[in-house]
C-alpha cells in the first residue's frame, strides 16, 4: 500500500508539476521523493484525533497499527528512493535485495532487543527502573539495527511492540503500567511539538505563496492515492473479518501526515536537486492535512454515525 501509493503520488505530482508548468523543475525522481516524504501516516496526530472523537476501538487500533508499520516502511523506501536518486544504486533488483535487508534487519534486531528487555522487565518491580528498560530497548534496538545497516525505526517499532506485549502486559503491575504509559504519552507530545516549534523558528511561510497551486496539487495528489490504495484493499477482502466499506472514507481521510514527514524533509541532503522546493511542499502539504483532514473529520464521523457518543 505504501509502495503504491508512493507512485501514484509520484505519478501526479511529476506529470501535473511539469505538464501544466507549475514546477518545471519536477520529474519523476523528485516526485517519487516527495511521494515517499509523505508515505507515512503520523500515528501520534492520527491516535489523538481518533481518541478525542470516541472511534470505535477496531478502527481506531487499525489506523494506528497502519501508521506504526507506515513510519518503517516509509523511512526504508525514502532511503531506497535517495539512493536511486543520487545513483548509489541502479538496479530494481539492487533495491529489493537491500529492502529486504532493512526490513528484515530491523526485524530481527527489534524482536531479539525487546524480548531481552521484556524478560528483565519481568523480574523487576520497580517503576523508575522500568521506565528506564523500555528506553534502553527503543534507543537500543535503533542503535543496534542502524549499526549493522538495518532500519532503525522498525527495529524500535517491533521492540515497542514486544514491550508493550511481553513487558508490559505479562510483566509489570499496575502501577509501573500506568507509569509507563504517562511517561510515553509525554515523550511523543514533548518531541512531536519541538519539531513544529523548530520548524516554525526555521522556516519561512512565505516561502509557500510561490507554490500554493502547486500545493494543492500535491495535497490532492496524495489524498487521491491514499483512496485508491484503501479503497482497492476494502474490495479485495473476503471472509468473517471484513472491514465495512464505509470505513474506507475515514481511513482514507484520517491518514494524516505530521512531525515524521517534516523530520525526513529537513535531513534531505543538501546537494539533493530540488531540496527546497521538496522541504516546502512537504511542509505545506502537512500543513494542509492537519487542517482540512483534522477539522473535517468530525464532521465525517459524525455523518456516517461512527462517533461512539453518537
Amino acid at each position: 500500500g505504501v509502495l503504491v501509493a508512493m507512485g501514484i503520488t509520484a505519478l501526479l505530482v511529476a506529470f501535473i508539476g511539469r505538464g501544466f508548468g507549475l514546477a518545471p523543475g519536477i520529474d519523476l525522481k523528485v516526485g517519487l521523493v516527495f511521494g515517499a516524504l509523505v508515505a507515512a501516516t503520523d500515528p501520534v496526530a492520527v491516535t489523538a484525533l481518533f481518541r478525542e472523537l470516541k472511534a470505535p476501538a477496531r478502527l481506531a487500533t487499525l489506523v494506528e497499527s497502519e501508521s506504526l508499520f507506515n513510519d518503517g516502511t516509509g523511512v526504508v523506501f525514502l532511503s531506497l528512493v535517495l539512493a536511486y536518486v543520487t545513483g548509489a544504486t541502479t538496479s530494481v533488483g539492487g533495491v529489493l535485495v537491500q529492502f529486504v535487508f532493512v526490513v528484515g534487519g530491523g526485524v530481527l534486531v527489534g524482536l531479539a532487543v525487546g524480548l531481552a528487555v521484556s524478560m528483565i522487565i519481568r523480574r523487576v518491580d520497580e517503576p523508575m527502573i522500568e521506565i528506564g528498560l523500555t528506553v534502553i530497548a527503543a534507543y537500543g534496538s535503533f542503535v543496534l539495527a542502524e549499526g549493522i545497516h538495518a532500519s532503525g525505526v522498525l527495529g524500535t517499532v517491533i521492540a515497542g511492540m514486544m514491550c508493550g506485549r511481553q513487558g508490559r502486559d505479562l510483566g509489570m503491575s499496575h502501577v509501573s503500567r500506568e507509569a509507563v504509559q504517562t511517561f510515553w504519552e509525554y515523550i511523543a507530545f514533548a518531541l512531536n511539538s519541538i519539531v513544529f516549534l523548530l520548524v516554525g523558528f526555521q522556516f519561512d511561510a512565505l516561502r509557500l505563496r510561490p507554490i500554493a497551486v502547486l500545493l494543492a496539487v500535491a495535497f490532492a495528489a496524495m489524498l487521491l492515492a491514499r483512496a485508491a490504495v484503501v479503497f482497492g484493499l476494502l474490495h479485495l477482502q473476503r471472509g468473517a473479518e471484513r472491514l465495512p466499506l464505509n470505513w474506507g472514507a475515514v481511513i482514507s481521510l484520517g491518514g494524516l501526515r505530521g512531525a515524521l514527514s517534516i523530520v525526513l524533509a529537513l535531513a534531505l541532503p543538501d546537494t539533493l536537486p530540488a531540496r527546497d522546493l521538496l522541504v516546502s511542499m512537504t511542509v505545506g502539504v502537512v500543513l494542509l492535512s492537519i487542517i482540512v483532514q483534522g477539522l473535517s473529520m468530525p464532521v465525517l464521523m459524525g455523518k456516517l454515525r461512527l462517533r461512539e457518543d453518537g
